[in-house]
C-alpha cells in the first residue's frame, strides 16, 4: 500500500528548521505485515527530543530514515501468528521491541533486549529488514522499528501495547516513550519510596513526566530545574513542589533536604547536568541518568563520591520499563488524576508542519507537540 511519511535523508544542523526543511513528506510504498507484524493506522505521533537528535546528527542512524518513535493507533491488520492484538483495537506503539528470550528479557528487563538493540540499529524491524520503499525502488529504514509519523506503520506486534478506547489519543500518544521513560525512571530504577526527596533537572517530555512519576511515588519535595521559566511554572502545576533555574538550584536543594536529596534525575543528556546532579544529591543518594548525550562526549566526576559517599548513578534505558505492565498501571494513574500528561501538550499539527514541529523542540519552547496524520484529533 502507499503511505505518506516523514522522511530524512541527510542530518541538517542548518536552523531554523522550519525553512531549512530537512524532513520531507515523501509517498512511500510499504509492504503487507510478515509473520508477527501488524499494520497500524497512526492516529496521533509526539515529538520526542530523540527525534531532535537523528536530524542534527546526535544520534547516529542509518539515512534515509522515516521517523517517528512515540505514538498511537488503529490496528488495521494483523499479520499471520499475531495473538497480542485484533484488527480495531487501539495501541500505544513502543520503540523496544522486546523478544522475550534475550537474556535481559529473560531477567526481566525488556529495555534493553539485545534482538531490539540490533533490529533498532539495523533501521529494521524486529522480524526482517524494512518493509518501506521510496518511488524510486530504495529502501527507506524505520526509525526505532515505529516510523510513526507517517499515515501507516507496519510494526512488531511486540512493538504493541493494547489500550482502552476511552483514552484521547493525544494522551495515549505521550505514553510509549515520555511516561514510560521519565515515571519509569523513579518509580522502576530509582524505586523512589513515599517521602523520600527528588530532584529533576532538564523540564522536556522526560523530565515533565519524572516529575509526574515522583508525585506518583509520594515524593516530597519534589524538585524541578530549567533554564526556562516557562516550564519551571509548568513542572509546579504538575506536581512539583519546589522550583528553580541551574544557577539557584543546589543551595536551595541543599537547604530543602538538610544536606542533599536522595534521587536526581538527569533528563539532559549533558555531562555537566550529570555531574551536577551527583553533587545536588546526599550521602547515598542516587542519580539517575536518563538523558542522551552525543556519541564521544565524556563525563568527569570526584571519584570519592562513590566508594566514599555511597552515592550512585544509574542509566536508565526507557525507564527500564515493562511496557505492558507499566503502560495500563500509568494509564490507570492518569485517570485518577496523577498523571495529568495533557498538560504537556503544547500543540496539535499536520504531517505537513514536521519542520515547524522540530524547530519549535530545538528552540526549547514545545514540551510535546502532536502530529495529527490522520485527521482523527479533535485539537
Amino acid at each position: 500500500m502507499k503511505t505518506r511519511a516523514a522522511v530524512l535523508r541527510a542530518v541538517s544542523t542548518d536552523r531554523p528548521y522550519a525553512t531549512t526543511a530537512p524532513v520531507a513528506v515523501e509517498e512511500l510504498e510499504l509492504e503487507a505485515p510478515r509473520e508477527g507484524e501488524v499494520l497500524v493506522k497512526i492516529a496521533a505521533a509526539s515529538l520526542c527530543h530523540s527525534d531532535l537528535s537523528v536530524v542534527n546528527g546526535d544520534r547516529v542512524r542509518p539515512l534515509p530514515m522515516a521517523l517517528g518513535h512515540e505514538a498511537v493507533g488503529v490496528v488495521v491488520e494483523a499479520g499471520p501468528g499475531v495473538r497480542r492484538v485484533t484488527p480495531g483495537d487501539h495501541v500505544a506503539l513502543v520503540f523496544v521491541p522486546s523478544c522475550g528470550s534475550c537474556a535481559d528479557c529473560a531477567q526481566g528487563r525488556p529495555a534493553l533486549c539485545a534482538a531490539a538493540a540490533a533490529a533498532n540499529g539495523s533501521g529494521g524491524l524486529l522480524h526482517g529488514p524494512s518493509l518501506l520503499t521510496d518511488a524510486a525502488g530504495g529502501r527507506v529504514h524505520h526509525q526505532l522499528g515505529v516510523s510513526a509519523f507517517a499515515e501507516h506503520a507496519v510494526v512488531a506486534q511486540e512493538s504493541l501495547v493494547r489500550i482502552a478506547h476511552d483514552v484521547p489519543f493525544a494522551v495515549a500518544s505521550m505514553f510509549g516513550c515520555a511516561v514510560l521513560t521519565g515515571a519509569g525512571a523513579v518509580i522502576n530504577t530509582a524505586a523512589l519510596r513515599p517521602g523520600q526527596s527528588a530532584v529533576v533537572y532538564g523540564l522536556g517530555g522526560v523530565g515533565l513526566s519524572a516529575v509526574l512519576g515522583a508525585r506518583a511515588a509520594g515524593a516530597y519535595p519534589i524538585v524541578a530545574v530549567d533554564p526556562v521559566a516557562e516550564k519551571r511554572e509548568l513542572a509546579l502545576r504538575l506536581g512539583a513542589s519546589h522550583a528553580y533555574a541551574p544557577d539557584e538550584a543546589p543551595a536551595a536543594i541543599r537547604e530543602l533536604t538538610s544536606g542533599g536529596a536522595e534521587v536526581a534525575v538527569e533528563a539532559v543528556g549533558s555531562p555537566a547536568v550529570m555531574a551536577a546532579c551527583l553533587d545536588v544529591v546526599g550521602r547515598g543518594g542516587k542519580v539517575v541518568s536518563v538523558g542522551l548525550p552525543a556519541p564521544g562526549r565524556t563525563l568527569e566526576v570526584p571519584a570519592l563520591a562513590f566508594a566514599g559517599e555511597g552515592k550512585s548513578l544509574l542509566g536508565s534505558y526507557m525507564g527500564d520499563a515493562v511496557p505492558s505492565r507499566d503502560i495500563p498501571r500509568f494509564l490507570d494513574l492518569w485517570r485518577a488524576g496523577l498523571m495529568p500528561v495533557e498538560l504537556m501538550h503544547t500543540g496539535t499539527l499536520p504531517l505537513t508542519g514536521i519542520n515547524d514541529a522540530l524547530e519549535e523542540l530545538a528552540s526549547g519552547r514545545a514540551i510535546r507537540q502532536v502530529l495529527d496524520t490522520n485527521g482523527l484529533l479533535d485539537g
